[in-house]
């Protein structure tokens, strides 16, 4: 399995400065790969793929020496990444979807390199990290590096640089449980358990908004675009989006984490995420952000050798747990549910979430299966 592992870098002036330079160039190659596929395309009608671009690597080093300065396979999959680009872009035609065309990058829309197979090393003893015509640059390896790496991308976030190694490693599988777990996810509460849990949801950008309208009101008040204060205010309103995104990211890998250990099943609704962020409640789940949360708990549970299984999500919350009377009216409120044919009363999202383990392991349901690690995170 192909596994991230993001640390800090600690460069000098010196090695940031040339981070910077090769960032441009490698930012000048994509523009002028771009251009030079629409000229292509427009004069001659030729489609150009990536291959006829990057036989000419060598050409454009013999015109512009600053470019042996950046390592071949840094450029070439700069190339690689325009070609991506061009696929995806015709992808989406022929699927009838926003085609969007692949643009030109300013400074601001460009903040990576990638070394794709060689040409990076990490020293043992895990201080300093090397990367091809730059040197030796100080890391901060918070966490060891597992398995062997593949990939190294060099990226530049809010006025610091980190790396992301893609390393190839083995899945560490866990011992069984015997238990399976629904959940019911909500912008009430974040998620609710089969076996009568609860998580409440953090709300880390609801919390960050007064904050972030001060932040923001100062940069309406920038009225030159280009200044410095300008772009130093833009950054400090980036610095707070990147810190919420990272709060959100760990309370998901931590809320992800205890499912996959007490559960050997977790089910849960195979919701269009996508579409309900457009909605009236937009801002709510981007802010809890379930496709995250659903994509970090598949990868968990596969690395541990765990099933989660995304079942369908009609008439979870109007379908009675216990004798399966599904009508709109069971839902007396938000959070309470009372079946019209039998009278059984519960928590609707308690509810909704049994009957989700129902669709996915009806025999959990019957046998009464708990998940005693996340029902202790509700207290």
């Amino acid at each position: 399995m192909l596994k991230a592992f993001r640390y800090r870098l600690c460069p000098t002036q010196a090695q940031e400065t040339e981070f910077f330079n090769q960032l441009r160039l490698c930012r000048n190659l994509y523009n002028a790969g771009l251009e030079e596929r629409i000229g292509a395309y427009k004069k001659r009608k030729e489609k150009l793929n990536y291959y006829d671009q990057a036989n000419k690597l060598s050409e454009v080093k013999e015109a512009l020496p600053e470019y042996k300065g950046v390592y071949s396979q840094v450029l070439q999959d700069v190339l690689k990444r325009l070609d991506k680009a061009y696929q995806t872009f015709f992808r989406r035609v022929k699927a009838g979807q926003k085609a969007g065309f692949p643009r030109f990058r300013g400074r601001d829309r460009y903040n990576s390199f990638t070394y794709p197979q060689s040409g990076f090393t990490v020293a043992q003893d895990g201080r300093t990290a090397y990367f091809s015509k730059i040197g030796n640059v100080r890391i901060r390896l918070s966490r060891p590096l597992e398995g062997k790496m593949k990939t190294a991308t060099l990226i530049h976030d809010c006025g610091e640089w980190y790396v992301s190694y893609i390393c190839q490693v083995e899945p560490r599988l866990m011992p069984n449980t015997g238990r399976s777990v629904g959940i019911d996810v909500g912008t009430t509460h974040f998620l609710t358990t089969s076996d009568g849990g609860v998580v409440d949801n953090p709300r880390y950008f609801q919390n960050a908004m007064t904050k972030l309208r001060v932040l923001q009101r100062a940069i309406a008040r920038k009225s030159n675009k280009r200044s410095n204060t300008r772009r130093k205010a833009v950054k400090r309103v980036a610095k707070l989006h990147r810190k919420v995104a990272r709060q959100r990211l760990d309370f998901h890998h931590k809320a992800a984490r205890k499912l996959v250990n007490a559960n050997d099943l977790i089910a849960h609704e195979n919701l269009n995420v996508g579409g309900m962020g457009r909605g009236n409640l937009a801002r709510s789940i981007h802010d809890v952000g379930w496709g995250q949360f659903f994509q970090i708990l598949a990868f968990k549970a596969e690395c541990a050798g765990k099933r989660v299984i995304a079942v369908d999500p009609r008439y979870t919350s109007q379908a009675c747990s216990k004798c399966g009377y599904t009508e709109k009216a069971n839902r007396v409120s938000q959070s309470r549910f009372v079946c019209r044919s039998c009278g059984h009363a519960m928590n609707a999202d308690h509810n909704a979430a049994l009957n989700i383990l129902g669709r996915a392991d009806p025999l959990s349901v019957n046998v009464g299966i708990s998940s005693p690690c996340v029902a202790q995170e509700s207290h």
